[in-house]
């Protein structure tokens, strides 16, 4: 029985305008941007493949954007975030979109309490065997709402920090994170605004 309903389709329509819209902006970025290093481009695709994948995740049912794969590469993309901070500074702009893309890997994996559940079910395992993986699927859940939790509060954080930025000057930027910034000055509105939806999906049944 599907869970759907006409104020959730709302939410996620509105959240696939969203990352639609984030992703036109980090191609259109790029292609302003033709002469960015090796590091800004690997970047700027995985911005925008997390973009694109957002946008259509509320409304897949399955494969590709769900199971072993999405999550093997969503979390790869996190690791790049993370292993390719030059010095301390970077390290820490990088981690917003680290943390967003292990949200994605997060969403995208197979709850292990449901597979659990559904195994024991099919076999038509003991009562007492029933009850022990319930217990599991039970303290997996816990584990899995806390995870869920600890994402969202840091997303909105993130979302907040970005979105209350001043504009960067454009014409008076000497050092180079103020001049990277000045190259896309709407860049901070555009994370801040996919930290938000992140953390809604995370919230969000999908």
């Amino acid at each position: 029985m599907s869970d759907r309903t006409p104020a959730l389709d709302a939410v996620h329509g509105m959240l696939t305008l969203l990352f639609a819209v984030a992703a036109l902006h980090v191609l259109w970025h790029a292609v302003r941007s033709p002469g960015a290093g090796r590091r800004d481009r690997v970047d700027l695709v995985l911005h925008c493949g997390m973009a694109a994948a957002m946008a259509a995740m509320p409304w897949s049912y399955g494969p590709p954007l769900s199971g072993r794969a999405a999550t093997v590469f969503f979390t790869a993309a996190a690791l790049w975030f993370l292993l390719t901070a030059h010095k301390a500074p970077g390290f820490a702009d990088r981690l917003t979109p680290a943390v967003g893309m292990a949200a994605m890997a997060w969403m995208s994996r197979t709850p292990p309490g449901a597979d659990a559940s559904e195994t024991v079910a099919a076999a038509g395992a003991p009562a007492a065997h029933h009850t022990a993986a319930h217990g599991h699927a039970t303290h997996a859940s816990t584990t899995a709402t806390l995870v869920t939790v600890v994402l969202t509060v840091y997303l909105l954080g993130c979302a907040l920090r970005s979105l209350t930025r001043p504009m960067p000057a454009l014409r008076t930027a000497t050092d180079p994170a103020h001049r990277a910034a000045a190259t896309d000055p709407y860049g901070y509105v555009r994370d801040g605004a996919m930290s938000l939806g992140t953390a809604v999906m995370l919230l969000l049944p999908h």
